[in-house]
């Protein structure tokens, strides 16, 4: 990067950083660390459940997820609508009125002890993975940036991240989500008008998006219902729905941002909010990836991606034999735009024909390409057992550094950087939370003082943060994160978001059957994903599903087992 690059790159990061921890400044107690003081308008509301959902994996991987496969993902979000409206009926004014401070904590009243500890256990479990995931995605950023690998990278940026959650709490993590957001919109505007008016003056926005539909890169809506599609209309509106409605009515992370409302309309106004404004949003960043891939028609792509692991082999005993590979992927690349070029002329002509023939000629051409990736992916791996192969998150921030101008790579770079340490101060402050309250306070200590919950709220941010980077140490073996995440967060999701419908809707079940089948539902639910039975997005409604028939039979069978002793 340029030292304009640089100076803006810093700027933008450290204001942002100031301006959250000076608004924190009066953070003196429990309620203001974990919750803010419950004093947040709507649009703060909005914004930080935005930010926390919208890590750095959003604008790292879906761009490279679109690039590589297409648009489908957006399916993805369709139950999110849904699953703000049942929110908003039931979830918001229950936590409200009984002014808790994690979602757990009802779960107590409503069953026991143990049903409250299991749940929050599971939380902690999925939300403690999940952020180390966060955590590497933006150390992929500074490795791309300053060519160093990604260790390094992690132990510093969850460094910088524990002692800015530990610092200002929730409060310091709203008020700078704020400001992010606004620089992320207007951020991700201006790279998708840059891509465009980098492509070729024949190619205006309208063409890129054909020539890549032809190249099977627009493919945003399926209507097959396929238990196996991970990205369908159903698979999102079904399986989306029960995944985002575990996600923002069961996960801490999120409860903890929209329980920070100063009543419980100002909290239904910022989650119906989110439901309109996410699904818009995700399109344009997969948008953005379908843009790129157009560019790439015109400008030859690296080899590999990942410029670190590539110099790895560059500088290694194989290099020869990539140097042939490269040789090789230049004459696919030229032959490729060659066809483009016809592609091109034959849609100026609206010759259908001839656009179906080309069509057919570049998906062959792409996967010639691909197979030729794919030598340098086995060479890699010949040469370092170790490597990371999947280069898919580092397609977006490799277009960034090459080829946009001066102070807007900078500033494209603070924004994926901001929104993973949002999102990851967000996470880590919602395992503290969990941690101190349903754990904590609950079990070990229950008489203490604010100033001593307080103290272990911090204690329980740095040690979470120290399991986070752990866990960010391994997540480069876990191929695209965007996805990784929400595989992580579905083999958990279902079965917390059946205690919590078990909870509110079946009131004749008791905390025992519930716990039971929790368990046993969390058993099946890995099974179905280890014998890859369906697709991810299915084993949130599974999981729900089960737990609910599973403590109605078991409560059942209680019930008339009790009956028999009382005869």
């Amino acid at each position: 990067m340029s030292g304009l690059d640089w100076i803006v790159l810093i700027t933008t990061l450290l204001t942002i950083v100031a301006y959250g921890i000076y608004k924190s400044r009066d953070t003196v107690d429990i309620d203001g660390f974990l919750l803010g003081n419950r004093s947040f308008a709507w649009y703060y509301v909005t914004l930080s459940v935005m930010a926390t959902q919208a890590s750095a994996i959003t604008f790292l991987s879906a761009p490279g997820l679109a690039f590589s496969s297409g648009m489908a993902f957006v399916q993805f979000y369709f139950g999110l609508p849904l699953a703000m409206i049942v929110l908003c009926i039931t979830f918001v004014p229950i936590f409200h009125k009984l002014k808790i401070y994690t979602a757990y904590e009802f779960l107590e009243n409503r069953f026991d002890l143990k049903t409250r500890a299991l749940t929050a256990f599971l939380f902690l479990i999925q939300r403690g993975l999940s952020t180390g995931i966060s955590i590497y995605a933006a150390s992929i950023i500074l490795s791309t940036v300053l060519n160093i690998n990604t260790t390094s990278t992690t132990v510093f940026i969850g460094t910088l991240v524990i002692i800015y959650t530990v610092y200002g709490g929730t409060k310091a993590v709203s008020y700078t989500q704020l400001l992010q957001m606004s620089v992320i919109f207007g951020g991700l505007f201006i790279a998708g008008v840059v891509v465009v008016k980098l492509l070729p003056e024949s190619v205006g926005f309208g063409k890129a998006l054909q020539i890549a539909g032809k190249m099977g890169r627009t493919n945003a809506i399926d209507f097959k219902f396929d238990w196996n599609n991970q990205y369908t209309v159903w698979s999102g509106l079904i399986g989306g729905f029960f995944l985002q409605l575990s996600y923002f009515g069961t996960d801490q992370s999120q409860v903890g941002r929209y329980l920070t409302g100063s009543s419980v309309s100002q909290s239904r106004l910022g989650l119906l909010m989110n439901g309109l404004v996410k699904i818009p949003m995700q399109f344009l960043i997969l948008l953005i990836g379908v843009l790129v891939f157009t560019f790439y028609q015109y400008h030859q792509p690296p080899v590999f991606f990942n410029r670190y692991e590539l110099g790895k082999l560059e500088n290694s005993q194989y290099a020869p034999e990539l140097n042939r590979i490269k040789s090789d992927y230049t004459d696919a690349f030229k032959s490729k735009q060659l066809e483009v070029n016809r592609l091109e002329v034959a849609l100026d002509a609206n010759d259908e024909k001839a656009i179906n023939s080309q069509r057919v000629i570049l998906q062959a051409a792409d996967e010639k390409t691909k197979a030729i990736r794919k030598e340098a992916v086995d060479l890699m791996v010949k040469n370092d057992p170790d490597a990371d192969t999947n280069d898919n998150n580092y397609v977006f921030l490799s277009f960034v550094t090459r080829y946009l101008p001066e102070g807007l790579i900078g500033l494209l770079i603070a924004i994926v950087f901001m929104a993973s340490m949002g999102s990851t101060a967000g996470a880590l402050n919602s395992l503290a939370s969990t941690t101190v309250i349903d754990i904590y306070k609950r079990l070990i200590n229950k008489q203490a003082s604010d100033e001593k919950y307080l103290s272990v709220s911090r204690w329980s941010t740095v040690i979470w943060g120290i399991f986070c980077i752990l866990m960010a140490l391994y997540a480069s073996k876990m191929g695209n994160l965007i996805e990784a995440v929400n595989i992580l967060g579905s083999l958990f999701y279902g079965t917390i978001l059946g205690i919590f419908v078990v909870a509110f809707y079946l009131k004749k079940i008791g905390g025992s059957a519930t716990f039971l089948a929790a368990v046993i539902t969390e058993v099946i639910v890995f099974a179905c994903w280890w014998a890859n039975f369906m697709a991810f997005l299915w084993l949130n409604v599974v999981g729900c599903l089960l737990v609910m028939i599973i403590a109605q039979v078991i409560q059942m069978v209680n019930n008339q087992r009790n009956k028999g002793q009382i005869s």
